[in-house]
């Protein structure tokens, strides 16, 4: 992930291995340290890609009752619809997504970064890892990061701290209950900028609301097929933004779809 600023300088590793990679003012570079010595470290530019048909990801958009919407920017920050596929693996011991236009063009991915060999060992074998930190980046189709998510590791409440591209904090999505409908709250700096708020008990539609109440924005879950829901942990998402969001507001709500799905969906596959 570049940051924000050109200014050359160590920065938080945005692939999650050492604390901290030097960025020299065009890419990041293999010089990583964590702490005062300065090792090498090849950084990975992995897009990951679903390879969905376009009619496929065109009729979730219908599903979802995505119509009606002025043309976007064709970027993660301009388009009011994002298609969010997951890919599909029958063991799943890395996160990967891409991420749609309403047209069925991909306009980015999500990766998990940070992720150990023996860490994927005790995926396989256990689901401990439900309770472990996990670290996804959001990248354009450069393979630039450019939103990271961290679900610092917990027992019962999700919480999902939402990064720029330099490693610094936006803001954090946190689970309110873990009974019945699901809400979470969208906070920066202590505010409360809006909240997410399920529909049903199994958490598969949520409205996105500011702090007046009123909805901004919807994610729709869509229905992925009985083989895949049942073989496989892919799940599809909608989301729609209904209006010109500013910033904070609107990368945590970017954020929301990738950020609901790692703080519910891992911890099991039936919600």
């Amino acid at each position: 992930m570049a940051p924000d600023s050109p200014i050359p300088g160590w920065y938080a590793d945005p692939y999650g291995r050492f604390a901290h990679r030097y960025w020299d003012g065009r890419r990041w570079t293999e010089k990583v340290s964590d702490g005062t010595d300065v090792r090498t470290d090849t950084p990975s530019d992995h897009v990951p890609a679903v390879n969905r048909r376009t009619d496929k990801v065109v009729r979730d958009v219908h599903v979802a009752g995505a119509a009606g919407y002025a043309p976007g920017g064709g970027s993660l920050f301009t388009e009011p619809i994002l298609v969010v596929n997951q890919k599909a693996k029958v063991l799943e011991l890395t996160n990967e997504y891409a991420v749609y236009d309403r047209a069925g063009t991909q306009i980015g991915a999500v990766r998990q970064v940070g992720q150990s060999a023996a860490r994927k060992v005790l995926r396989a074998l256990t689901k401990v890892d439900q309770f472990l930190t996990t670290r996804l980046e959001i990248v354009d189709m450069s393979g630039r990061a450019v939103l990271g998510l961290t679900r610092p590791a917990k027992l019962v409440k999700s919480r999902v701290i939402v990064s720029d591209a330099a490693g610094t904090e936006i803001g954090q999505i946190v689970q309110q209950n873990v009974i019945g409908k699901i809400r979470f709250s969208l906070e920066v700096d202590g505010r409360n900028l809006g909240t997410i708020q399920g529909e049903n008990w199994r958490a598969w539609n949520f409205a996105i609301l500011d702090p007046a109440g009123t909805e901004v924005a919807r994610i729709t879950k869509t229905w992925e097929g009985l083989a895949k829901t049942m073989f496989t942990t892919a799940d599809n998402y909608v989301l729609q933004i209904h209006r010109e969001l500013e910033d904070p507001l609107r990368r945590l709500v970017v954020a929301a779809a990738l950020a609901v799905d790692t703080a519910l969906k891992q911890d099991a596959r039936g919600f």
